[in-house]
């Protein structure tokens, strides 16, 4: 018995060791996608586009000594990636997630690729806020948001610190301002909503994957992105979207206007789970 304790410890201590990246994609900020046709899960150059990028990542994450790295493919309903051309070594999550995006299983890390920036940012392609057609301005804080923002609030309130982005400018200029020592790769640049300067689909893999690769040193170096609680979350739908007459009976929601409702709670999680209770 006295040997299987510290053998006990031994196997708990490799465990504890061991460094999963939580990698999410979308698709607005993948080289060469410019433009919304591009964007339908079906479509075979973006499932070509973005399948590359990732596989560079992962290979990066792995080279740079990550253990295990799962893809979550956040796109559209989650159809756009295939186990058939993931890479062989990485895991794939299809399919929505809860408000808490997993973050429970406290990943080593959390990292985004094929991401865009928030609604209205400057030179940002196809930039939006989670519903490019539904939501107008979303606001944590006081502070006007979008993906970037909210996962990272949600990986830190886990403890889990975000290194990673890769997509357009405007995108990387956004986790910058949260987390300015993250790791970049910057494959393009809006000009207009539908306009870009595109690297090539190999050099974004090449940038991709020597991002990857030295964000992994940052593990346990950066920390993670908080935001002060309680927290609010305003949210400000488009003139199609306006409020339903049930909406002052939501928890903790407030009625703003016509179109804006704002919820309140004693953290991002909270906030976000009464947001998502529709």
């Amino acid at each position: 018995m006295r040997f299987l304790l510290p053998l006990f410890l031994l196997a708990a201590t490799l465990f504890a060791q061991k460094k999963t990246v939580f990698l999410i994609t979308d698709a607005e900020g993948v080289g060469g996608v410019c433009r919304q046709d591009q964007t339908d899960p079906k479509d075979n150059e973006l499932r070509q586009l973005l399948t590359g990028e990732i596989n560079a990542a992962v290979d990066g994450f792995l080279a740079g000594g990550a253990d295990e790295v799962v893809v979550w493919d956040g796109h559209d309903g989650s159809q756009t990636l295939s186990t058939l051309t993931i890479h062989p070594k990485a895991k794939l999550v299809m399919g929505g997630l809860g408000a808490s995006m997993l973050m429970e299983r406290k990943w080593s890390a959390v990292a985004y690729l094929g991401q865009h920036a928030k609604a209205n940012a400057k030179g940002g392609i196809m930039a939006h806020s989670y519903s490019s057609l539904g939501i107008q301005v979303m606001k944590l804080n006081g502070k006007p948001v979008g993906e970037i923002d909210v996962i990272a609030a949600m990986a830190g309130h886990f403890g889990i610190p975000t290194i990673f982005l890769s997509g357009d400018k405007a995108a990387a200029d956004e986790l910058h301002e949260i987390v300015p020592d993250a790791e970049l790769a910057v494959v393009k640049e809006g000009l207009a909503r539908y306009v870009c300067i595109s690297l090539s689909a190999p050099a974004a893999r090449d940038l991709i994957r020597d991002g990857a690769r030295r964000s992994m040193a940052l593990i346990g170096k950066v920390k993670p992105h908080r935001v002060q609680s309680p927290t609010t979350l305003e949210i400000e739908f488009t003139t199609r979207n306006t409020l339903g007459l049930d909406a002052e009976s939501r928890p903790s929601a407030e009625i703003v206007d016509s179109q804006t409702i704002r919820f309140k709670g004693k953290d991002i999680l909270e906030v976000w789970q009464r947001y998502r209770a529709r």
